[in-house]
């Protein structure tokens, strides 16, 4: 996260979501990065994993008319039996195809924005946030992968009294952790697994530097939410969410905790990106079992909210 003052910022934003209110205090609105150092297996947006913009196919809208097929020099379109099959080896997300279909069958997820226009877009809700004590929150992906974007949006926002909060996963330099620490008022922290090797195996690194980096943070005083996902055959076990509690309330203790629970939503994402869905036959929590880990967090001294 080095950039001068004098440097143009980019960044890569795939949805901007307004009227949230699960993502940090009242009515805010969402800022969706690209790109993410953790591949989740149970990941609800896909789109976010890759920085690179991404090409989906709504094939209920297609109307054949194969016109981005002609108008794409790389050949990575084509007609075929079943409707318009995207090579995505071939796609380099120039948008081209995209421009010329009229209904809207074909979009690419990966605008690229400058932090002057992702605030403009912040400031049209400034009534709402002003009337519920809501703001902007910074999500994806992980947000910290683009952390000098998230900085010159965040002090736009300080600038104009509007609260900030970030999205994380705890993944990535503690220098870039530093930088934001100013400009954000909170932190929506992921904790997945406490065991490394399964950490591994299930977002693709281990967990050290995640549980440093929360360790320092929480050192810092800054307001945290923790978020914990329940996500059955994989981290819903017992000794996971003990380790969990032991761990939170060592470093921050009473604060909230949002346990959430896995669902299938973001299955079609996965569809219409071409990516395999790894937990197709994992089952959402119960209700009962997301009550137990309720009362078991909350006996733990934290406040505790089930889907955040």
């Amino acid at each position: 996260m080095k950039a001068t003052d004098t440097k143009a910022v980019i960044g890569r934003v795939f949805e901007i979501e307004r009227y949230a209110i699960n993502d940090g205090p009242g009515i805010r609105t969402l800022i969706f990065l690209k790109g993410c150092g953790l591949a989740c297996v149970w990941c609800s947006n896909p789109e976010s994993q890759s920085s690179h913009p991404q090409l989906v196919h709504y094939v209920k809208k297609c109307l054949r008319c194969e016109a981005c097929v002609s108008i794409c020099e790389r050949d990575a379109l084509s007609l075929e039996s079943g409707g318009i099959v995207i090579r995505r080896d071939r796609c380099d997300g120039c948008g081209a195809c995209v421009s010329v279909c009229n209904t809207g069958a074909l979009v690419l997820l990966g605008k690229s924005m400058t932090p002057e226009e992702a605030f403009s877009e912040v400031l049209k809700d400034e009534p709402f946030y002003r009337r519920s004590g809501g703001g902007v929150t910074f999500s994806g992906g992980e947000p910290l992968m683009q952390g000098e974007f998230v900085l010159r949006v965040a002090k736009l926002c300080k600038k104009h009294y509007i609260h900030t909060a970030i999205e994380t996963c705890g993944f990535a330099s503690w220098e870039t952790f530093e930088r934001l620490l100013p400009a954000i008022d909170l932190f929506l922290y992921d904790l997945k697994e406490m065991d490394p090797e399964r950490h591994n195996e299930y977002t693709g690194v281990d967990n050290d530097l995640i549980l440093e980096n929360f360790e320092r943070l929480a050192g810092t005083g800054k307001e945290i939410i923790v978020r914990v996902p329940v996500i059955p055959g994989h981290n819903d076990r017992d000794e996971n969410f003990e380790m969990i509690i032991d761990f939170i309330r060592r470093h921050v203790p009473g604060c909230r905790v949002d346990l959430l629970p896995y669902h299938r939503l973001g299955k079609p994402k996965y569809d219409r990106l071409g990516m395999p869905y790894i937990p197709d036959s994992t089952d959402p929590p119960s209700p009962s079992r997301m009550e137990s880990l309720k009362k078991e967090f909350a006996q733990a001294g934290f406040q505790v909210s089930i889907g955040g």
